[in-house]
């Protein structure tokens, strides 16, 4: 999860007191980018058949790399048959421990099977596969290779909310067509369902009765990895409240993206080209997604709100989302309050999580107050006291 998008200040605290990072200086990885172009170079003279002459002519690692696994753009040529052959790649790579990771585990094995499984069975588009690494000696983590795409990421920093970027200072409709191409994205994805493919490696291995009770304790559990004995009060009264109102009118498990968002998508003509980063994949109802991909918008509208911009209130609207959603999937969905919830509550986790990080680098201090590392802990609290959901369009 590309988890450096809301930072956009550089004073230590927020104006709601709130723990503030410098998103110009954040640590995503403390690799030597230069030390790797051998490596690569190195390990793709080894993958390639004989007599490739592999050599890597480029290697550069984006100042917009996200805070989850590393992503690396390389640009190759070997030969291939007799012919001289140049790519465009990205490698995705697992974090080293040392850079205090956001998550307990990075499975860049399981990332790679979900992605040649949606591009194989759905026309959801994603970017070809071609290699995946498990020696972790050869750049200090397991890793994928896949072709780069061309095309506009909404941005992050700051969030495409704020104004002075392409989804911004394009027309309504414009933003309408990267909203219905999304959603259509999101449906082709939840049409790899358990019951028509082999989704056992996706399943949580978590108790529970239903996959999104298996989904809820995984992420009691990451919860618990957090806070370790610094709890929050704040996430300890959040999911609290999701178990005591776990809904059950909920659609089919299906493969969950996990991270569905516009930012971890790229677009062209605002027609998604590429869906990406797919580490938090799983099984779940589709109303996960769902939520998920409201809430991000939200979270991001609130912020500019706050700033004072005026932001993009008419995009990502749950009623819009729910209706393209459901003529587009050809099932009703189940109310998406509760996943709107349950995704704000996660991302509080990884917030917290983000900014502890922030931490060990010398980035943030510490605050009095452990919940002011969550950036949207004003969200949370109106969610678990009602007063959030009056200008969300349900």
């Amino acid at each position: 999860m590309t988890t450096d998008a809301a930072q956009g200040e550089s004073t230590a605290t927020r104006p709601d007191g709130t723990v503030a990072m410098d998103a110009e200086h954040i640590t995503t990885s403390t690799r030597d980018p230069g030390a790797m172009r051998g490596q690569v170079e190195a390990w793709l003279r080894r993958t390639l058949p004989n007599g490739n002459e592999a050599e890597v002519i480029e290697l550069t690692s984006p100042e917009s790399n996200g805070m989850s696994s590393e992503t690396l753009l390389v640009t190759a040529r070997w030969i291939a048959d007799g012919t001289t052959v140049e790519r465009r790649l990205v490698a995705r790579v697992e974090p080293p421990a040392t850079d205090y990771p956001v998550f307990t585990t990075y499975d860049l094995d399981m990332q790679y099977q979900v992605m040649r499984l949606v591009a194989t069975h759905t026309d959801v588009p994603i970017p070809e596969t071609h290699w995946y690494e498990p020696d972790p000696e050869v750049l200090g983590g397991s890793f994928f290779v896949m072709d780069r795409i061309d095309g506009l990421v909404p941005p992050d920093v700051l969030p495409y909310t704020f104004g002075d970027n392409w989804v911004f200072d394009g027309s309504e409709a414009a933003r309408r067509t990267i909203q219905e191409s999304a959603i259509t994205a999101m449906a082709g994805i939840h049409a790899i369902t358990p019951d028509r493919y082999d989704l056992s490696f996706l399943q949580l291995d978590q108790p529970g009765e239903t996959a999104l009770e298996r989904s809820l304790n995984h992420w009691k559990a990451y919860h618990e990895w957090v806070v370790q004995d610094s709890r929050s009060p704040l996430l300890d009264a959040c999911f609290a409240w999701l178990t005591d109102n776990l809904p059950t009118d909920v659609s089919a498990d299906a493969l969950s993206w996990g991270d569905g968002r516009i930012g971890n998508m790229m677009f062209r003509d605002n027609e998604v080209v590429a869906v990406l980063d797919w580490e938090m994949a799983a099984v779940a109802p589709p109303e996960v997604d769902l939520g998920w991909m409201c809430y991000l918008h939200l979270f991001f509208q609130d912020l500019a709100v706050q700033l004072g911009a005026p932001g993009l209130p008419e995009m990502f609207r749950p009623v819009d989302v729910a209706k393209s959603y459901t003529a587009l999937a050809g099932h009703r969905i189940g109310d998406l309050k509760w996943h709107i919830a349950y995704a704000a509550m996660r991302h509080g986790v990884i917030m917290r999580r983000v900014t502890e990080r922030s931490i060990f680098f010398g980035e943030a201090a510490r605050p009095d107050d452990v919940d002011d590392m969550i950036i949207h802990r004003t969200t949370l609290s109106g969610m678990l006291d009602g007063s959030y959901w009056e200008n969300v369009a349900l």
